[in-house]
């Protein structure tokens, strides 16, 4: 392949596109895209695939139709203290994910449904306020259960036990896999595994954390191809926010020089790269210059942009420490009992009205602190907020948003 200097748009090679035509017109099927009758469901009694809902059409409708997936639309991508509609929140984030996935999956040819799965729940577990958020809470349920919070492992949790949706293992799994944090040159799917398998990843993150984070490989190439399409859609999508934002301007220039340095190149060029180097493989490779340039672009979005002091103070200053408050508040409220607190009418009753294969108490067998963490992380920003307000109406932590018209 030739590469171009900045923001020149690359194309898959005249031979690999030969090739790839002339596969489709012999009917090639991929060998290695994950076939829908070997997926495995915990319930195998129920969700049975038929012609107008098959195996993971049914796991995306699942997902979408969950009153957790509205959510999306008001928690923080990146920015959070903005009254501007044209910030990307983290629903236009899994919608991207899935866009680009299922570009990459169909010219691969793979399950182009499971890819969309994965990518529209991947999310789904995250907090208000981001990665901060996440940081937040995770620190409050550590101290109180020596037990680690992260967003990809709640994702699971909120689709396989609080809501009980029998979701394929492949779909969970391509979920608890997903972390776009960590970027790798090569992804090879660890085939074959099991439900007791991910229980087993699952129960290790909550006990090491990051560690047992980092050591997650998905079980599918399509999970293969969603975990590095988080990274694609968010490097230069958050440029973009930063500077509709004014954290940043023009004058400042990032240096990558073989994937481009906007969003719109980067991800072209980063999805021709990823076909030119996969096609036909089991596996999901990146170029040595794009993989490159894939952990520059992350290094420096990472200095320029989520280390931004200006951001970060806000978070330290005012969120940290209403996370503190709300946290401990609930648990209170539910240790005692109370049956007329917000937690119990705004949550708890809302699992529990929840029809599909629960066993009414069984929620409440829950430990509190499992409770109290999944309430604070189903909320939205001006949930969150608006929920501190109501309970603290005299604390001094008040957010004040930038308006439209500065």
């Amino acid at each position: 392949m030739t590469y171009f200097k900045k923001n020149v748009y690359n194309k898959i090679s005249d031979d690999l596109q030969n090739k790839i035509r002339r596969d489709r017109e012999d009917g090639f099927v991929n060998p290695y895209r994950f076939d829908e009758r070997k997926a495995v469901r915990r319930n195998l009694d129920h969700d049975k695939p038929n012609l107008w809902r098959p195996t993971f059409v049914r796991d995306i409708e699942k997902i979408m139709h969950l009153p957790a997936y509205n959510r999306y639309s008001d928690k923080t991508q990146v920015f959070s203290f903005y009254h501007n509609d044209d910030l990307t929140r983290r629903s236009l984030h899994v919608q991207l994910v899935s866009r680009i996935a299922r570009n990459i999956g169909a010219v691969l040819g793979l399950n182009i449904d499971l890819i969309e799965a994965i990518a529209l729940g991947h999310d789904i577990g995250h907090t208000p306020f981001g990665h901060a958020g996440e940081r937040f809470l995770s620190d409050l349920y550590k101290a109180e259960t020596g037990r680690y919070f992260n967003h990809n492992v709640h994702s699971v949790r909120v689709l396989d036990k609080i809501f009980l949706r029998n979701l394929t293992m492949q779909t969970l799994d391509g979920i608890l896999c997903h972390n776009g944090e960590f970027e790798l040159k090569e992804y090879r799917p660890k085939l074959n595994k099991t439900f007791e398998q991910l229980d087993s990843e699952i129960e290790a993150c909550y006990i090491s954390g990051q560690p047992a984070i980092k050591s997650l490989v998905p079980s599918t190439l399509e999970g293969c191809v969603v975990r590095v399409c988080d990274m694609i859609a968010y490097i230069g999508k958050d440029r973009q926010d930063a500077k509709a934002a004014k954290i940043i301007d023009d004058s400042v220039q990032f240096s990558n020089e073989v994937i481009g340095t906007q969003n719109a190149a980067i991800i072209n060029n980063l999805v021709v790269d990823i076909i030119q180097n996969s096609y036909g493989k089991d596996y999901i490779l990146l170029s040595e210059q794009a993989f490159d340039d894939l952990k520059t672009a992350k290094k420096e979005n990472n200095t320029i942009i989520y280390k931004n002091p200006e951001i970060n103070q806000l978070y330290d200053d005012i969120i940290k420490p209403m996370f503190e408050e709300l946290y401990y508040k609930l648990l209170a409220d539910l240790k005692s009992g109370d049956k007329d607190s917000l937690i119990y009418r705004h949550h708890i009753n809302s699992v529990l009205s929840d029809y599909m294969y629960r066993n009414e108490k069984s929620y409440l067998n829950e430990e509190p602190n499992d409770i109290v963490v999944d309430y604070i992380a189903s909320m939205t920003d001006d949930y969150f907020i608006d929920l501190h307000k109501y309970l603290f109406p005299n604390s001094k932590y008040k957010i004040e948003y930038h308006s439209y018209f500065e």
